[in-house]
């Protein structure tokens, strides 16, 4: 018999009748009336083709069939009751279970974790790191689907990067992106100068991957043809995460372009600044998904870390006046 077809309501007032030997008793605990005990074993006994009780005298005796079968079912009611404890003490602990890409855990949300769990004392956070494969065909988009629902289903919310996932969960965009060239000032200083957008030609690329990865042209170029230059063989040391690369341009090993949000303290630091005005939005941007229904600490988080990261654009866009090139 499969799982689904189990009769639990019957299989229920068996166990109870047959602890009690008695309808009435059974009745009282399970609060519904002994006929309707009775007509659940009556149920059981004909699905079964077998007897469970022999009925005597102001009292019940059970069959063999029904020794036989009382212990295992006592046993698996036992393991029911053990793992509802389980998911009831994980609700009642406040767990929170958050997967993310490694930059953006890194560069983003480790840094403000702190804001969201003095706001929410109750809540314990696990952060694990997790990178999307993107889906660029209908089958390996479906089979992207698949994986995006395995995700959410062992963490209460899930962060991601490229296009929107077409997925059956609950989806939000957390943020719009862009991309912009930044590098550290030193190379500003020294020979050869970097006066106009053509001259980044002269100087080492650092490519962060993700536009080639999940966006078909390489940051690098969507930039050249947004500064009006003619898009040329990507050249120079390339970096799958985000933050190496970003590493790379601060200790002054190139030029990069990547998104300025995940280098908000090198910005206000001045270890990396913008040498030029140019900017261009992305069609990809992070999006963090849950299962619908989601608990009240899920939404909590969702509704906390959009919100601050509005935030941190909004102050990032007000100090970006001061974050200029020097001669």
């Amino acid at each position: 018999m499969q799982l689904s077809q189990l009769p639990l309501t019957a299989l229920r007032a068996f166990e109870a009748a047959a602890r009690h030997l008695s309808f009435k008793a059974a009745a009282a605990e399970l609060h519904v009336t002994p006929t309707a005990v009775s007509h659940q074993i009556q149920q059981l006994e004909s699905m079964l083709g077998l007897a469970l009780f022999v009925r005597v005298h102001r009292g019940l005796t059970l069959t063999p069939a029904a020794h036989a079968c009382l212990q295992p079912l006592r046993e698996g009611f036992a393991s029911l009751a053990q793992a509802m404890e389980a998911l009831s003490q994980f609700r009642e602990s406040g767990a929170l279970s958050v997967s993310a890409p490694p930059s953006f855990t890194l560069r983003l949300l480790m840094p403000i974790t702190h804001q969201f769990l003095a706001l929410h004392p109750e809540v314990d956070l696990n952060v694990t790191t997790r990178m999307r494969e993107p889906g660029l065909s209908a089958r390996a988009a479906q089979e992207e689907g698949s994986v995006l629902r395995s995700w959410a289903e062992s963490a209460d919310v899930v962060i991601v990067y490229g296009s929107r996932p077409a997925v059956e969960l609950e989806v939000r965009e957390l943020m719009p992106l862009s991309v912009t060239l930044l590098c550290s000032p030193g190379l500003l200083r020294g020979e050869p100068r970097l006066r106009t957008p053509a001259d980044v030609f002269a100087f080492p690329w650092l490519h962060d991957e993700r536009g080639a990865k999940y966006g078909g042209a390489s940051y690098w170029q969507q930039w050249l043809a947004k500064a009006g230059l003619t898009p040329a063989a990507d050249r120079g040391s390339r970096f799958t995460h985000a933050a190496l690369a970003i590493e790379a341009a601060v200790r002054g090993e190139g030029l990069v372009v990547t998104t300025p949000v995940l280098c908000q303290a090198e910005l206000a630091r001045g270890t990396l600044v913008a040498p030029f005005d140019i900017d261009v939005r992305l069609q990809a941007s992070y999006w963090i998904l849950a299962r619908p229904g989601a608990a009240p600490r899920v939404q909590a988080f969702a509704q906390w870390l959009a919100g601050s990261l509005a935030a941190d654009r909004a102050t990032q866009r007000a100090g970006a006046d001061g974050i200029t090139a020097t001669d």
